[in-house]
């Protein structure tokens, strides 16, 4: 029997930014168990776990690494040397791959030739990759949500149509269900939230709440900045925004509804009254899968529900008076231009100050609302005493004419003036260990 080309089965070359995280690790395991649909040929970290990352290159031998850290190069060196030897390999057996080092070398690596990027990179950090990506022409599986809420148009503009996939879980689900209708049929897209662990809680019960109890997510198990965000439902806030830019729905027309078992993971409304929901246990690697491979699906990428046994699927309305940030991040978003980039990058600030002990779990987004107050006042304003709007790119809000210098810009200012804030209202939260 001859083989023809169709029955050759298709190697996707991928690169994955974020390598030791949560994403990273998973999309790691969903790859080794399929070694006939996917090879790693670039790998990027940050540097905080090199023993892990070591084990990771010597699992997948890819071409390139990246870590950001540039005095890590060295420690990285000699954790392959270690585990090579743990695992009883010779002298030589295993080649060193290319490594590159330094806040810019994801971004580097996000150029390799391969066919699929999948940016986990956590934080608006992730930006750089994700433009160097689509620049590339690559298929972007994106993970790291700020990049794109903090780049706005900068990244959808950069984007081929059918460039971007979502990795997001809610993002994803939106994805499939669009696949059931036209664009122009489609009346509001509903975002479901787990709640995370205060979800019933009012305002005075989350006063005390310590980092240790943040960090208790009842559903997934995410990294440190995910967890806290999905606390305080800015993780929410910021998936709104994404889903505004993935798929260009008003902000009006997004709704997110509290969801305990995370089964449904997002839903489209069409004008008929017709909703298509999407639903699967909760576990990441299908929608890592799926984003890998769009828009082909990955067989048994995980487990399905099992309709077998009875269950009972809960929603409820968001209680946006307890929980601000979907209403803080839709103004940001309304706003435009740089604001989403400030609304971020001082939740990022607030998080590591929560972590330490201190700021209160409130002051996270009352602070963030602090900050981007600010920023809105502050276009088209230098009076004295003030900030010029050309330092912290508010110039840029309900602007798309937005720059990445601008971002950065903004980031910072956002950063710092929340670290400001923070320092002026310390508690005695204790510090995450």
């Amino acid at each position: 029997m001859s083989v023809t080309r169709e029955m050759i089965p298709i190697v996707r070359d991928v690169v994955i930014l974020g390598s030791t995280g949560s994403i990273g690790t998973q999309a790691l395991e969903v790859i080794s168990e399929r070694p006939d649909q996917f090879r790693v040929v670039g790998l990027a970290a940050g540097g905080a776990n090199i023993d892990l990352l070591a084990r990771q290159i010597l699992d997948v031998r890819p071409a390139v690494v990246a870590v950001a850290q540039a005095q890590a190069v060295q420690d990285l060196q000699l954790a392959l040397y270690a585990a090579a030897k743990e695992r009883g390999w010779n002298a030589g057996e295993a080649s060193l791959p290319k490594i590159l080092a330094g806040p810019d070398a994801s971004t580097e690596v996000a150029a390799t030739e391969c066919d699929v990027v999948l940016n986990g990179i956590t934080g608006a950090a992730g930006l750089g990759a994700t433009l160097a990506t689509l620049a590339a022409g690559t298929t972007l599986a994106l993970a790291n949500k700020e990049s794109l809420v903090v780049g706005g148009r900068l990244v959808t503009e950069a984007a081929a149509e059918g460039q971007i996939v979502a990795v997001d879980s809610e993002h994803s689900a939106i994805a499939q269900c669009l696949r059931a209708g036209r664009r122009d049929e489609v009346r509001k897209v509903i975002v479901t939230a787990s709640g995370g662990p205060f979800r019933g809680w009012t305002r005075e019960q989350m006063a005390d709440v310590t980092p240790e109890q943040a960090m208790k997510h009842p559903t997934w198990n995410m990294g440190r900045v995910v967890t806290i965000n999905s606390a305080t439902l800015v993780n929410k806030a910021l998936e709104v925004l994404e889903a505004a830019l993935l798929y260009d729905v008003d902000l009006d027309d997004i709704e997110a509804v509290a969801h305990p078992q995370s089964i449904v993971h997002s839903m489209v409304e069409f004008h008929d009254g017709s909703t298509m929901a999407q639903c699967s246990p909760p576990d990441m690697k299908l929608p890592i899968a799926l984003g890998m491979s769009w828009p082909d699906r990955v067989a048994d990428a995980s487990a399905p529900c099992d309709w077998t046994k009875a269950s009972s699927w809960t929603f409820e309305p968001i209680d946006h008076e307890a929980f601000p940030a979907i209403t803080l991040a839709k103004r940001a978003g309304r706003a435009g231009g740089t604001a989403p980039a400030v609304f971020n990058a001082a939740n990022e600030a607030c998080v590591d100050a929560f972590c330490a002990g201190q700021i209160g779990f409130l002051d996270i987004v009352d602070t963030v609302e602090t900050v981007l107050l600010e920023h809105l006042a502050s276009a088209g304003t230098d009076d004295a005493g003030a900030i010029s709007p050309t330092d912290i790119g508010s110039e840029f809000i309900g602007s798309d004419a937005v720059t990445v210098d601008a971002v950065w810009a903004a980031d910072r200012w956002a950063r710092a003036r929340a670290a400001d804030v923070a320092a002026r209202g310390q508690t005695t939260t204790r510090p995450l260990s």
